[in-house]
């Protein structure tokens, strides 16, 4: 006859066993909170910009002078086109970490860093890439990127600065993820004198405004003016949203041409060079602020009144505009009941 009560024993026995575990476990002490000054605090930084206004360029740039002043920089694509580091690795792309990542999981091989972390004069570079067009959410892109950062150790690498440029245009919440979660300590905004990089700049200092408001702590340190022609409608955007303006990189023909052939200009001892060395420090010190983003008329008044579309009036289409000659008044079918 079988014995029945063997396997009930086995069950108890392994339920004491697992109560044991969990109580030696939580007899543990806790590791001391450290009481000291801490050695080094990285700051991470998010660059927002209109698609095309220069956030490639200035932050090659940028980057590149933080670390010839010394700095341990490191510089984040999160622009699903992929091109934050070309001009600092002379028009090479650097392999995505999104595509890397697909490459290794179907082969069964891990990421390592030095798939997709690359190094000149002192900046280390990446870039999180995106999906094929037509073929995924870009923000989800960004989203799965960062997670896959976490993986690679993120949160104990040790920087001086962490520059992540981000597509202002884009407003879902993949690209909202460094202000919305907290990842970054400030925003920078990339501008110029035209009405669409500045309304893509309000969209940024809203979204922080936002975020604030639920708890955050991220805030707008400044603005740097790209293609600057003197015309004055980013300065005024500044001052009138309340963020300084940390540089102005102005419409040279110069950069033009350095940038076309993916050349650095903010090379110490360069001509540019006291430019970006200005940025640097503007982009180190600059504190977070609360700016106080306008709305569509505010962005408008920064132009010339004889340049806008101010006159325009809003006249209500009919149905019978509509439908064109096919247009047929139909009875109506409600009921009016005279006054009693």
């Amino acid at each position: 006859m079988l014995d029945r009560a063997k396997p009930q024993e086995h069950r108890v026995d392994a339920q004491i066993q697992q109560r044991d575990r969990l109580r030696e476990e939580a007899a543990i002490e806790p590791d001391p909170v450290p009481s000291g000054e801490p050695a080094k605090e990285t700051q991470v930084i998010a660059i927002y910009g209109k698609g095309g206004i220069g956030k490639s360029f200035t932050l090659s740039n940028l980057s590149y002078m933080m670390a010839q002043q010394g700095k341990k920089v490191l510089l984040i694509g999160c622009d699903p086109k992929s091109d934050t580091t070309s001009l600092l690795f002379g028009g090479r792309s650097c392999p995505t970490i999104i595509e890397t990542s697909s490459k290794k999981k179907a082969s069964g091989e891990e990421v390592e860093i030095g798939d997709v972390c690359f190094k000149r004069d002192g900046v280390f570079a990446m870039e999180l890439g995106g999906p094929e067009v037509g073929r995924g959410c870009g923000g989800r892109g960004i989203i799965h990127g960062f997670e896959l950062l976490e993986k690679l150790g993120f949160h104990d690498w040790d920087f001086d600065y962490v520059l992540l440029d981000f597509l202002g245009d884009v407003v879902c919440g993949g690209f909202g993820l460094p202000i919305a979660r907290d990842m970054c300590q400030k925003v920078i905004v990339v501008g110029s004198n035209d009405l669409q990089s500045l309304y893509v700049a309000n969209n940024v200092c809203s979204a922080v405004q936002y975020f604030r408001k639920l708890g955050g702590n991220v805030g707008v340190a400044g603005m740097v003016i790209n293609k600057d022609d003197g015309t004055g409608e980013a300065q005024r955007f500044a001052e009138s949203v309340g963020i300084p303006v940390l540089s102005a990189i102005p419409a040279d023909d110069d950069i033009r041409r350095k940038s076309a052939n993916y050349e650095i200009v903010g090379i110490p001892g360069g001509q540019w060079a006291p430019l970006f060395e200005q940025l640097g420090t503007g982009v180190a010190e600059a504190p977070p602020l609360l700016p106080t983003p306008l709305d569509q008329e505010g962005l408008l008044a920064l132009f010339d009144s004889e340049d806008d579309g101010s006159g325009a009036a809003l006249i209500p289409a009919t149905a019978a505009d509509m439908a064109g000659k096919a247009y047929v008044e139909k009875p109506s079918l409600e009921v009016v009941y005279d006054d009693a």
